[in-house]
């Protein structure tokens, strides 16, 4: 029997209407499939098949109540719509059956360098919490709290320390996210450090993965990391950084450029402009070769397409969590003007993220 499409165009418009409500209000289902993959380890246990597997040799490779299988089949259901995992119907002698692949997205949680543990940091329930009381936040008068503090009851600063799991999920994240996108900065856009000589200190730069990057494919470059005294005690032993104990806030060691690599949009303007100018204050005139190097998002800046803006401006919401911001460029304008640089320079070849090289 053949389904009648006889709609008419005026109802078809308000089901439309309706699917674009539905689909929006359940948009968190497919952080939280996603979410459950990474916890389950699904793309890990696909990638111990060779990339490809059925579901009874992924069972075999996580933990599972046997029990859930079939719902383990409708949770892969969404993870291939969404565009996760791949599936191919294959047949063989006992009928058909589904093959998983790895897509694009996620070879990117597999293997050493994978972006499992920033993506998980996304997800956990200590950020997603925050999110459930934003309504109730923005009837606060400013400078309220922030979400994560009006949850959590601390700052994300001062809540790490004191809870060892988000803590180390962040740190985690943060040299994943390093690892992947510094690999990128060296080979697109390596020319930012061509005319660097003597130093580059990496400015908050946690354990110093990007510090490492830059240091590795340019030795001639000696690399430096400032962060907070209980951050360095952490810092890996390493023959080509060196780690400097200190704050941001009160001064930048002297430097020949200063990176800042996804720190700017944790402040707000007054702070990023105190940071600008103790970053100013550390580094020689520009015809000396002075520069102050931020990696950050430009929202508007790079690629046209819907998934780009939508992904910035939703970022710019999940930072408003912390009390940070993703600046358009006009924002990125005012703050460097107002610290009292020349000039500067975007390069938007990151993905959602630039490159935004700062002049004295």
């Amino acid at each position: 029997m053949h389904m009648a499409l006889t709609t008419s165009s005026t109802n078809q418009a308000v089901l439309d209407a309706q699917l674009e409500l539905w689909h929006t209000s359940l948009a968190y289902i497919k952080s939280m499939a996603l979410k459950c993959a990474l916890d389950l380890r699904i793309a890990d246990a696909i990638h111990s098949h060779g990339g490809a597997a059925t579901l009874p040799q992924i069972f075999t490779k996580i933990t599972l109540h046997p029990s859930k299988i079939p719902c383990l089949r409708r949770l892969l259901r969404v993870l291939t719509t969404t565009g996760v995992f791949s599936a191919q119907q294959h047949l063989d002698g006992g009928g058909e059956q589904v093959v998983y692949g790895l897509t694009p997205a996620s070879q990117l949680l597999v293997g050493p360098s994978n972006l499992s543990p920033m993506t998980s940091a996304m997800l956990h329930s200590v950020t997603v919490s925050p999110f459930l009381g934003l309504s109730a936040w923005f009837q606060r008068e400013l400078p309220a709290p922030s979400l994560f503090e009006m949850e959590h009851g601390h700052t994300p600063w001062d809540f790490t320390p004191q809870n060892p799991e988000a803590g180390g999920l962040s740190n985690e994240s943060m040299v994943s996210d390093s690892s992947f996108i510094m690999n990128i900065v060296v080979k697109e856009c390596g020319d930012i450090f061509k005319g660097v000589t003597s130093l580059v200190v990496d400015v908050a730069g946690g354990l110093g993965g990007a510090a490492q990057a830059i240091a590795t494919a340019f030795p001639h470059v000696a690399c430096s990391v400032l962060d907070l005294p209980h951050v360095v005690s952490n810092a890996p032993a390493s023959t080509n950084v060196k780690y400097i104990a200190g704050d941001m806030f009160e001064s930048v060691p002297p430097a020949n450029s200063v990176f800042l690599k996804w720190i700017l949009h944790d402040w707000s303007d007054d702070e990023c402009v105190k940071i600008l100018k103790n970053c100013k204050k550390a580094i020689p005139p520009r015809h000396a070769g002075g520069k102050v190097i931020i990696l950050d998002m430009v929202v508007g800046a790079g690629l046209p397409n819907q998934k780009h803006k939508e992904t910035q401006v939703l970022f710019d919401l999940f930072m408003m969590s912390i009390n940070g911001t993703e600046r358009d460029e006009q924002e990125w304008e005012k703050i460097i003007f107002d610290a009292g640089f020349s000039d500067y320079k975007i390069t938007p070849v990151l993905g959602v993220r630039s490159i935004i090289e700062v002049y004295p």
